[in-house]
Formats: structure tokens, C-alpha cells, sequence
């Protein structure tokens, strides 16, 4: 017996080799510095942490309804409506334990067998695997520098077919940091497949505003959750807002998966959207100057970053004036300077000759860490 074809196909995400490597090292006595993980550095807000307490003491440790705890599912499309003027049903909501599960659960709905999705190439690791393992077929489209990273519908034209069902957008981006504006999401929303949001960087934008594809169109499906704008990765807790048509299909196949996301982070989730806005507030203006220094720092090592990212916790600098390997260079840079990146070909074929840097770590970690890169690739 053989494991399924379906989980053999499935790539690995190389961050997770970069960040094993990085911890064999420290085990062996080293100090690594880690700019390759896209995790919060910041701990928990206090309120969230009572919030869930709470929840034990009062038994608040049972099943709930499948779609998602009522009071978070309206707390979710109270917060969707100040933010993009869209008014969200409670039922239209889907609250799953975090936005991975929501991403199964959407494509899972949307694809028949061998029906398409396109996505952006560089773009985050998970997607092809997400829509392969629903038995979808993804479409990279190359996304380059001098464009910001961003979408073109001449560039979408030439890979859309007549079974494509989806544009997947991720805005705020990762690897990249893009922001998608208005026009460009209208754009996007007229080329006739559904729009597939994933937002769960939503919140963390330092020039201007993130607009929501739902200010758009109420007939796309949003991802979005908790782990990114409040530093509740460990908590697991996402949800997907989804046109009504698709809720009772998604509903039956959640309840199938996983019956329904913990109670006592759902819990914690509501007082994150009703008690954290100031610790977010706080978050933000910490990783604002974070991201300006390394912006800064990486361009005088000699790194090239053509448009300074402006969301999310990440910048995809090219790398070329050192190694158009960058699987090979992250890998030395880890070994010789004991820092951690991540290479770009992890995010796709276009992403060759970049490495990401992850701005999710103190000033002074960035600082030191950029230090060891520039000593060792400057001499």
C-alpha cells in the first residue's frame, strides 16, 4: 500500500526547511535570528486571553452551532460593515478553526473536478495545494516587480480558461506586501470567475487603506481571521463569508470536517473584534517602523525592492546581485550568517531570485540580523 496520490503531489513549503534547519542550529548552541516565519512576535492582547478564562470558568466548553457561535458571527459582520460599508448576514458567515480550514471548505464547494483557479505567481505557498487537493486544477499568472506585484487582466486573459471558477487575490499579499486598490479590484471583479479573497492581513496597511473586495461585489468569498491582525496564531480561529447560495453546502461539509471551531477561542475571537482595537493600533505603528528600517537596511546591503511594499508583514527583495538561487541562498545565509529567510521560489516559478524577509520580529532582532546578512554577503 501506497500513500494517495493526492498527498503525494502535495509540494512542501520550504519555509518550514528553513525554520527546521534554523532549529537544529539552535539546538546545536547557535543564535539564529528569524526573519523567515510570518508570525506575530507580539503576545496575545490580555483582553482576548480573560475573554477565553472566562469561557472555561463558565462552561462555556461545549459544541456550538456549526456555522460559528452567533454573538461571533455578528460581531464579524458588525466589524465587516464599518470597514467596507457592506452590509453581511450572520448566516453568510462560516467560523472555522483557522482560515486554512476555510480555504478547504471554499474550494472544496466552488470546483468541480479538473475546474480551474487562478492565482498569482510569486503568491502564497498553500493555494496550488489547496485547490489541487479539491481536485482543481491552478493556473499561476506571473506577477512581476516593476508592476508592484500586481494583476493585469491582459495577464489573466492569456491563461483563463472556460472552466475557471475562481481569481484568487490576496491583499494585503504575501510574500509580497501588495495592496490591491479599488480599481484594480474592480478590474478583477468584472473578468466574469468569482473572486476569492484571502484578507487575513486586513488591518495591517501603513500607506492609505486595504479595501475589501466585499466594497466591490457581495457575491465573492472572503477569507479572513484572527492570527495575522491580532497575534492569536496558535488560537486557530478563521471564518469565511460566502454568497448564500454556497452556505448550505459549505455548512454540511463543515459540520462533516471538524463539527465546529472551539468554543473557547470563539469566544476569545469576540472580544479580540470588541476590546483589541488599541493593542492592534499599537501593533501596527510597531511593525510600520519595522518595515520602513528594513526597507531601508535591505536596500543598502543591496537588495532591490522596486515598490516598497505597504501591507502585511513582508517584503519580497530581489536577490540577483547575489545569487539567482535562492533556495541555495537562504540556505547559506542561514548556515554562514545564522539567519533565517525565506527563498522565493517557495512562492512559485516567478519568485526565483527573491527572498522574503519577514518584519514580525523586534527592531533590534531585525537590526542585528540585516547586520549579519550585510557582513556576509559585503564582506
Amino acid at each position: 500500500m501506497q500513500p494517495s496520490s493526492r498527498t503525494r503531489d502535495i509540494t512542501p513549503f520550504l519555509v518550514m526547511d528553513v525554520l527546521e534547519a534554523a532549529k537544529k542550529l539552535e539546538a546545536d548552541g547557535e543564535h539564529i535570528v528569524h526573519l523567515e516565519i510570518g508570525e506575530p512576535d507580539f503576545d496575545t492582547p490580555q483582553c482576548i486571553k480573560d475573554a477565553a478564562c472566562r469561557a472555561i470558568e463558565t462552561g462555556e466548553t461545549h459544541y456550538t452551532h456549526s456555522l460559528g457561535l452567533l454573538e461571533l458571527r455578528e460581531a464579524i459582520c458588525e466589524e465587516t460593515w464599518q470597514r467596507t460599508g457592506r452590509h453581511v448576514d450572520p448566516d453568510q458567515v462560516i467560523v472555522t478553526s483557522g482560515t486554512s480550514p476555510a480555504m478547504l471548505l471554499c474550494f472544496a464547494t466552488l470546483l468541480e473536478h479538473r475546474e480551474s483557479v487562478i492565482i498569482s505567481d510569486p503568491g502564497y505557498a498553500c493555494y496550488a495545494n489547496f485547490i489541487s487537493f479539491a481536485g482543481g486544477v491552478p493556473l499561476p499568472v506571473p506577477v512581476y516587480e516593476h508592476n508592484g506585484f500586481q494583476y493585469t487582466r491582459e495577464d489573466i486573459s492569456k491563461v483563463l480558461r472556460p472552466d475557471t471558477r475562481g481569481i484568487m487575490i490576496n491583499s494585503p499579499a504575501n510574500p509580497t506586501g501588495t495592496v490591491l486598490g479599488t480599481e484594480r479590484l474592480q478590474d478583477l471583479a468584472g473578468m466574469g470567475p468569482a473572486i476569492i479573497s484571502d484578507e487575513i492581513y486586513q488591518g495591517l496597511t501603513y500607506t492609505g487603506r486595504s479595501p475589501s473586495i466585499l466594497e466591490i461585489t457581495d457575491q465573492a468569498f472572503v477569507l479572513n481571521g484572527f492570527s495575522k491582525l491580532y497575534a492569536m496564531t496558535g488560537w486557530r480561529l478563521g471564518y469565511l463569508i460566502a454568497p448564500r447560495r454556497f452556505i448550505r453546502e459549505i455548512q454540511k461539509l463543515a459540520q462533516n470536517l471538524y463539527i465546529c471551531a472551539g468554543s473557547i477561542v470563539q469566544w476569545a475571537g469576540l472580544a479580540a473584534l470588541k476590546e483589541a482595537a488599541p493593542d492592534v493600533e499599537h501593533m501596527v505603528g510597531t511593525y510600520d517602523q519595522r518595515r520602513r528600517f528594513m526597507i531601508r537596511r535591505l536596500r543598502e546591503i543591496g537588495f532591490g525592492i522596486t515598490t516598497e511594499p505597504t501591507g502585511a508583514f513582508y517584503i519580497l527583495a530581489n536577490a540577483r546581485n547575489f545569487s539567482s538561487d535562492s533556495y541555495r541562498l537562504a540556505f547559506d545565509i542561514l548556515q554562514q550568517a545564522k539567519v533565517g529567510v525565506t527563498p522565493g521560489v517557495d512562492f512559485g516559478a516567478n519568485g526565483e531570485g527573491y527572498l522574503r524577509f519577514s518584519y514580525a520580529n523586534s527592531l533590534d532582532n531585525i537590526a542585528e540580523g540585516l547586520d549579519r546578512i550585510d557582513r556576509y554577503l559585503n564582506g
